[in-house]
């Protein structure tokens, strides 16, 4: 009989692609999210709010394998120690987390939220796996799309290794059907970019021209994204996916970005 797994997040960005490579590799689904859905192809929804710790003792209930991909800028930490006692208590065998790659080593609030996300899972007495992924191409195109209407455009002195959302949930899938693992090798794009870079591929994708103003970040936070803290060089998984691949698809960009492939 297939084994039953419960995904947090499921109607996120990732977990739309999540959930179609579970059923296609035989597993019944179980979503679990704030807003109700009838069941539909083969996934059935439950409703509930992992942050006030509604509704999950009955949306664990019966299931072995939690994959846990639901998240914000804040509140991760209680939401994650919510979902792990349950899951416990439950007899779930096997935690799988998505968590971000600088989580332990970047001094930001959001990202000490998630640090302690990974805690109570490594914690929880499950048995478990955690992922650390890059930022993905979706939230780098949404900053771009934000950023780029203003008539000057703010730099941040940072660098980013965007990597594609569709290659992070492959990569999930494989170790939420395989054996808990721990922490395993961060998943990364496959060049670094600084923000100027991010934001000039935007522009021309759009046939657009905007001043860049370059913005230093000031305290803890701005060493550590200029120390590239925040970057996964040595011994990450790669993906394939480019920036420029990925915004000819969702933009449309007919030429490569001038030093895209430095790194």
């Amino acid at each position: 009989m297939a084994s039953t797994i419960l995904v947090t997040g499921g109607t996120g960005t990732l977990g739309r692609h999540v959930i179609p490579l579970l059923l296609d590799a035989g597993s019944e689904v179980r979503v679990f999210s704030r807003h109700g859905r009838e069941r539909g192809d083969g996934v059935e929804y439950m409703t509930g709010d992992l942050v006030a710790g509604e509704g999950i003792e009955a949306a664990v209930d019966g299931v072995e394998v939690v994959l846990h991909l639901a998240g914000g800028p804040k509140g991760d930490d209680e939401a994650t120690r919510h979902l792990a006692r349950a899951a416990s208590a439950a007899g779930v065998r096997h935690l799988v987390h998505i968590s971000v790659i600088g989580a332990d080593r970047v001094p930001l609030a959001w990202l000490r939220s998630k640090l302690a996300a990974e805690q109570a899972v490594a914690e929880s007495g499950i048995p478990w796996t955690t992922l650390r992924a890059a930022q993905f191409h979706d939230l780098a195109l949404t900053l771009a799309e934000k950023m780029t209407k203003l008539p000057v455009i703010p730099a941040p002195g940072m660098r980013l290794q965007p990597v594609d959302s569709r290659e992070v949930a492959a990569r999930l899938v494989e170790l939420t059907l395989g054996a808990p693992a721990g922490l395993v090798p961060d998943l990364a794009g496959p060049k670094v970019y600084t923000m100027a870079e991010l934001l000039g591929g935007y522009l021309r994708a759009r046939g657009r021209r905007r001043p860049m103003l370059p913005v230093r970040i000031p305290g803890k936070a701005g060493r550590a994204y200029r120390a590239g803290e925040n970057l996964s060089l040595d011994g990450a998984v790669q993906g394939q996916r480019t920036w420029e691949e990925f915004l000819t698809e969702r933009v449309g960009l007919d030429r490569p970005l001038h030093g895209a492939d430095k790194s």
